[in-house]
């Protein structure tokens, strides 16, 4: 792992020309003055990435999570001020912010996707119809529902199908096709959310 100084390794008189440096930098950021930004990301993205990586304890979440900060950064900049406090812990504060939204979505995403989970499981086509008396009206939503496969993109259908027609787990899905589980949660969440926008209200109109 890379080696790096913080605040503490400095003298005071390091810290204060740290300080000052950094708050230099933060003023023209705020005049739009990209190179600044990636003075302060050479100087801290190790330390934000640590930061985040304790919160969300997951490395490809942590190197995603540097980026949103120093896009947050340059984009809120101008809601820092030095008289405030120095520009590390704002930066900080930002970051642990940014990584507990993160966690919470996370969170929040697998708990819906475990009880998508144990409803696939209950009964298999719940997530796509109720139950009717009408053959025909299951055959309009199948076929609602078909065409609406067709218009994900590829690798989203295979992941759907793979998960929700062969019953196969994200893991397994991961194991099979040789791609990262994040990948593979990610698609299928892009490629369910589409076909519910396309069944919404549906339902209700039978």
């Amino acid at each position: 792992m890379a080696q790096y100084t913080t605040h503490n390794d400095l003298s005071p008189e390091a810290r204060t020309a740290s300080r000052d440096e950094d708050e230099r930098w933060m003023l023209e950021i705020q005049a739009q003055q990209p190179e600044a930004l990636e003075k302060l990301y050479d100087k801290y993205a190790p330390v934000i990435k640590s930061l985040a990586h304790r919160i969300v304890n997951n490395e490809t979440e942590a190197e995603d999570l540097v980026q949103e900060i120093y896009m947050e950064i340059w984009n809120q900049s101008g809601s820092y001020a030095p008289e405030k406090g120095k520009p590390l812990g704002w930066i900080l504060t930002l970051a642990r912010r940014r990584s507990i939204d993160r966690l919470r979505k996370r969170q929040a995403y697998q708990r819906a996707e475990d009880r998508l989970q144990l409803e696939t499981e209950q009964q298999p086509d719940a997530w796509i119809f109720q139950s009717t008396d009408s053959d025909l009206e299951k055959s309009d939503l199948r076929h609602i529902l078909r065409n609406t496969m067709e218009t994900l993109p590829d690798a989203q259908k295979m992941a759907v199908e793979l998960a929700y027609y062969k019953g196969m787990s994200q893991r397994e899905i991961a194991a099979k096709t040789g791609i990262p589980l994040g990948t593979i949660k990610t698609r299928l969440e892009l490629g369910l959310r589409k076909i519910a926008e396309a069944l919404k209200g549906v339902r209700d109109e039978f």
